[in-house]
This record gives structure tokens, C-alpha cells and sequence, in this order.
């Protein structure tokens, strides 16, 4: 016998589909400015959230593992660092795009109202994500921070708040330029 059914289950609680739209509608508000994003279910293997608009992101996140983007209303796209600078992937309303695991990359919400179903996988302990800034004239990478993550809505905001609030993390060593921040 497995040990999924070696205790009883409630199968009357797992086995119950949402509606979507009402979901939604619910957290209209958290979907917005400043927060943007909401999780669908908790304790899970997946992390399955809701992500809105208008957002402008100025780090690029390190994800270990992979992504799925569902952009269902509205557009947005991803900035994607690579070693010749930024290029970006258009996420046009109904694009569904498979990120690879480690692809430094900056979701960009410009629309208002945007809506994007993202799927990523629970971290075990062990596993960090990082957020990088990088200089926007030369593209040298300013700073990094690692982080087991568990909570992006409230650890985003924190990691965020540190970079800006530091003139000297973003001041290129490079080529001197100050990042803006926020």
C-alpha cells in the first residue's frame, strides 16, 4: 500500500475544482500595486500564483528550477539578461512561454489589469533563488542576493528595499553609473 493511502484523505476537499473568475475577483485588489502577485494553494509541489499589472521590475530573478507563464489578459514581456545585454520575450495575451531553470529574467507588467498565471516549483531547503541588478549603461552585474524562497510577496519587497535604499550596491564598479532604483 502507498502512503498516500495509508491514512484517510478528504478527498472532498482535494477533489474540488475553483472558479477562476470569482477567485480573481476577490483579490482584484491584491493584484494590483504594490503586492501584484497571490497564490493560488498553499503546501503544495507547485507554486501556482496570479500575477498583475502594471508592474516595473528593475531586478532579474535566478530561478533554480523551471517557470510557466500563462499570460491570459492583457500583455507583458520578459526582460532577459544575457552576455550581451538585455533582450526581451513578448508575452502577448494567450503566449504561454516555458522559462529554462537559471535564465536571469525581469517580468514587465506595463499594461494595467495585466493577469498571468505563473507555475514554478516549491524549492526544497536547499535550493536558493538569487536576484540580480545590473548596471543599465554597461550591464555589469551590480549585486545579488540569495534566498531560499518561501513567501514572494512578502521577500520581493525586502530584497528590493535593500538595493534601493544602498547608493553603493548600485553604483557600477565598472563604469560608475548609479542605478536608479525604484
Amino acid at each position: 500500500m502507498t502512503a498516500a493511502f495509508q491514512k484517510p484523505l478528504n478527498l472532498h476537499s482535494i477533489l474540488k475544482s475553483i472558479d477562476f473568475g470569482a477567485w480573481i475577483r476577490e483579490r482584484e485588489d491584491k493584484l494590483q500595486p504594490p503586492v501584484c502577485i497571490q497564490q493560488i494553494w498553499q503546501d503544495t509541489d507547485f507554486i501556482v500564483s496570479v500575477v498583475g499589472g502594471p508592474n516595473r521590475r528593475h531586478d532579474y530573478h535566478d530561478d533554480p528550477l523551471e517557470e510557466l507563464f500563462y499570460q491570459f489578459k492583457g500583455n507583458a514581456y520578459l526582460s532577459i539578461m544575457t552576455p550581451d545585454g538585455p533582450r526581451r520575450v513578448d508575452l502577448d495575451e494567450g503566449a504561454i512561454f516555458l522559462m529554462p531553470p537559471h535564465v536571469r529574467h525581469s517580468p514587465q507588467r506595463p499594461e494595467s489589469g495585466s493577469l498571468c498565471l505563473l507555475i514554478e516549483r516549491t524549492r526544497p531547503q536547499d535550493l536558493l533563488d538569487a536576484f540580480e541588478w545590473f548596471c543599465p549603461n554597461c550591464h555589469n552585474l551590480l549585486h545579488r542576493v540569495e534566498t531560499h524562497v518561501a513567501d514572494l510577496a512578502t521577500q520581493l519587497p525586502q530584497a528590493f528595499d535593500a538595493f534601493h535604499a544602498d547608493a553603493t550596491r548600485r553604483t557600477c564598479r565598472r563604469c560608475g553609473t548609479l542605478h536608479p532604483g525604484k
